[in-house]
């Protein structure tokens, strides 16, 4: 443990610089010319190195840490050298338990009630983290730590993450990480990601072809910076923060990875819950007398599931499979590199297998696609479908998610899921703790309670630091969890966190000395359509964890004063964390408007230049189930010319303006399984032109079809029939970009690499409805209009 003696009073950040009065001598040689000497800020001695590992989306019966089918010798190598917790717990969705751990506050309390697409503009739910929670990796570097972050950040509000900013929330910014490198959303293509390094957009260094993952680039370059923070400072202890998008959806992994499990889930998800919950109990990973709970109605059968359908189930969990072995193998990577530097008795490692339960976002067949599900297309994804691309899963053509089967089976031995924060399934993660120098015993099992937010002031304690009351000059509120140090050494200590709410849309619980109150609202699953009970009229449970470890035998019967005495409890902490009002919306919430949340564009029509790129969604105008128009003004050489005007999306759903042969052309994607390709008849003239597209929409609903008409200034050019839309989104990751295409595309005419446009671009604009100027915009008025219209 660090000295307690220290020179700095550190609960003012940054800590004030106060020089001590002596003699100032007038001449520098004087003999008398006496100064102390330049120190670095440094944390106290003996503070150790941290390295924070967060995987996405893994159920606590995933990792055969914890005694899943999924094989994780690196975690399994750090447990057997330190501790697992087995109820240790998230908050059931991936943003807010990341605000939560990089804060020691709950996620509502950060405003972080759910995912930033979904914020509203109530407190708890607005995605913006009050200036008096200041990060934990703020407090470390204002304390003299070296910073980084590598992989996913999912906590930048949307209307701040254009390449504008603000960067207030973006990692090397306002959550005070000296560096990153990764992606800021909720997920990435793993083949093809859309990377920054520090607020700066960069292409992947490899192709898919050259063997490019986005995992093993993240390790590469944590592993190159631990290496070098070590080599230029290696009296400074680093914070480090590892959260690759693995193994969220996409499941991409290079096949041989995936084949390694080739008949090991055909008999199903029912089956594989009965193996992993024997193992576990044969590990002691969990406690003897637990029960398995239930599979839930809502849940089919494996039986039951069509058997033309099940030998691409069994894929869908192959692949999972092989994702995150392949995922942990890369952790490993980062581990040996910090024991080859001699270092690995002296840091402190959280391993948390999982920012929440495996995710059930994939309906009960599985997706090839998951924005189908997103989008309420599930249905397209036939078993026909499905069966056509089974060989396809995991690779650079798929965009893949697993059974709603696999995901309760990866939860083994709890009920439910992901965003189930009622239920243990959706919150409790196996979590390995090794750090040689502070815990005693080698491969224990701590049992107490604990929680994502007892992360950051367990490694205050660590460190010697306190929590700071002043940062950059405000008064910051108390961190709301509990340090676990305690437990390093004490397993049989009595926990110290033993009040805790849970929510999310509507999904609700609290926990209190071993006992647990909880009511499931909403399935996650069912993304569209439903009908929701009032919140009044939800059934809610009650469990004695001091017996029934997995919250299998429900006591809502034999004890309704205890029950009524849980529910008083959690109304009293959702008031005090700003968890009120309860939201249990989604298709409103996409929507800014509805959702009270700003915007970044406003208006019906937006003005871009070329070489602008790397817009999300929430940084273009919404056209989805609406009239459109592209109008651009371009110079066509001699000989024609080839490449986007404007794409939006990519390979799995979008559309894009282009020309092809010369030849000005509209594609509309449908979550690449259906495309519509509009060719103007002639080619654009050499010269001068405007050229435009009109997607006059169809009506009468969500996702319907439109007519096509291509226009070479203002004269009709060519005519087609998009016949379906994309109603709600088309990419978490793919962006909007002019005169070039990032990621993939969403044609098949061309690729990324001969995308960019070989004419000269002036202006592209997007315009709601299709009947102004005439289909030709007057350029001495275009710049007038469009402002008028914004």
């Amino acid at each position: 443990m660090p000295d307690a003696s220290d020179r700095h009073v550190r609960a003012v950040l940054p800590i004030p610089d106060r020089p001590k009065p002596g003699l100032t001598t007038y001449d520098a040689k004087d003999p008398d010319t006496d100064y102390p000497p330049l120190e670095p800020l440094l944390p106290p001695e003996g503070a150790p190195n941290v390295l924070v590992i967060l995987i996405d989306d893994v159920g606590f019966g995933a990792s055969s840490a914890f005694g899943g089918p999924c094989e994780t010798p690196t975690a399994e190598r750090l447990a057997a050298g330190g501790l697992r917790f087995n109820r240790f717990h998230t908050t059931a969705l991936c943003a807010p338990t990341r605000a939560a751990l990089l804060s020691g506050r709950n996620h509502h309390s950060v405003g972080m009630g759910s995912i930033t697409e979904t914020a509203t503009s109530a407190p708890g739910n607005n995605s913006l983290r009050p200036n008096t929670k200041a990060p934990l990796a703020t407090t470390l570097k204002l304390n003299g730590y070296s910073t980084s972050q590598f992989g996913k950040c999912h906590e930048v509000p949307v209307w701040q993450s254009s390449p504008m900013g603000p960067f207030d929330a973006w990692p090397s910014a306002g959550g005070g990480f000296e560096y990153f490198y990764g992606f800021i959303g909720g997920e990435n293509n793993q083949w093809d990601p859309a990377l920054y390094e520090g607020t700066t957009p960069i292409d992947p260094p490899a192709t898919p072809e050259e063997g490019y993952h986005l995992t093993e680039d993240l390790a590469d370059h944590a592993i190159s910076w631990i290496r070098q923070q070590k080599a230029l400072m290696p009296d400074r202890p680093f914070f480090t923060y590892f959260a690759p998008g693995a193994t969220h959806a996409p499941h991409h992994v290079p096949k041989q990875w995936a084949d390694k499990y080739e008949g090991r889930f055909d008999d199903g998800w029912d089956a594989l819950r009965e193996r992993t919950f024997a193992k576990q109990k044969e590990m002691g990973v969990i406690p003897a007398d637990a029960d398995l709970c239930a599979r839930h109605d809502v849940i089919t059968a494996w039986d039951d599931m069509d058997d033309d359908l099940k030998p691409v189930l069994a894929r869908q969990m192959e692949v999972y499979a092989g994702f995150l072995e392949h995922t942990d193998h890369h952790v490993g990577r980062i581990i040996d590199a910090i024991d080859d530097l001699g270092i690995l008795d002296d840091t402190l490692i959280y391993y948390i297998i999982g920012d929440n339960g495996a995710s059930a976002e994939g309906t009960m067949n599985g997706a090839f696609n998951e924005m189908a599900n997103f989008n309420g297309m599930a249905s397209l994804e036939t078993t026909e479908f499905m069966r056509s691309k089974m060989d396809e899963f995991g690779s650079p053509d798929s965009y893949n998610h697993y059974s709603v089967g696999w995901a309760w089976a990866m939860n083994t031995p709890f009920q439910w899921t992901k965003q189930v924060a009622s239920h243990w399934g959706g919150t409790r993660n196996g979590t390995i703790v090794h750090w040689p120098k502070g815990i005693e015993e080698k491969g224990g099992l701590r049992e107490q309670f604990t929680h994502c937010i007892d992360v950051a002031p367990t490694v205050l304690e660590a460190a010697g630091l306190p929590e700071p009351t002043f940062v950059n000059g405000v008064q910051q509120s108390p961190m709301e969890g509990t340090s676990m140090i305690y437990a390093f050494n004490g397993a049989d200590e009595p926990e110290r966190h033993d009040l805790q709410y849970f929510e999310m849309f509507g999904n609700r619980g609290i926990y209190h000395r071993g006992w647990s109150a909880v009511t499931k609202h909403k399935t996650p699953w069912v993304l569209v359509g439903g009908d929701l009970p009032e919140f009044d009229e939800d059934v809610w449970e009650l469990y004695d964890g001091n017996r029934d470890y997995s919250q299998a035998h429900d006591l809502s019967s034999e004890h309704p004063d205890k029950l009524a005495a849980l529910q008083r409890l959690w109304l009293i902490e959702a008031v005090k964390y700003n968890v009120l009002p309860m939201d249990d919306r989604t298709g409103e919430r996409a929507n800014a408007e509805l959702a009270g949340r700003p915007t970044l564009i406003h208006g019906n029509s937006q003005l871009f230049f070329p070489g602008m790129g790397r817009l999300s969604e929430n940084s273009v105008v919404n056209m989805k189930n609406k009239s459109f128009s592209i109008t651009a003004e371009v110079d066509i050489p001699s000989g024609g010319a080839n490449g986007v005007v404007i794409a939006q999306g990519g390979r799995f759903g979008g559309w894009a303006v282009y020309a092809k042969d010369g030849h000005l052309t509209f594609a509309y994607n449908v979550l690449g399984i259906r495309e519509f390709i509009v060719r103007a008849d002639d080619p654009i003239p050499e010269g001068n032109h405007q050229v435009r597209m009109e997607f006059t929409y169809d009506g009468g609903g969500l996702g319907k079809g439109g007519d096509v008409t291509l226009y070479h200034d203002g004269d009709p050019a060519g005519t087609g029939r998009v016949d379906a839309t994309q109603p709600m989104i088309f990419s978490a990751d793919e962006t909007t970009d002019i005169g070039y295409e990032s990621g993939t595309t969403v044609s098949p005419d061309y690729t990324t690499a001969d995308s960019r446009f070989t004419g000269k671009l002036h202006w592209v604009q997007l315009d709601l409805g299709t009947d102004d100027h005439d289909h030709f915009i007057d350029p001495e008025e275009r710049l007038r209009v469009a402002m008028a219209r914004q």
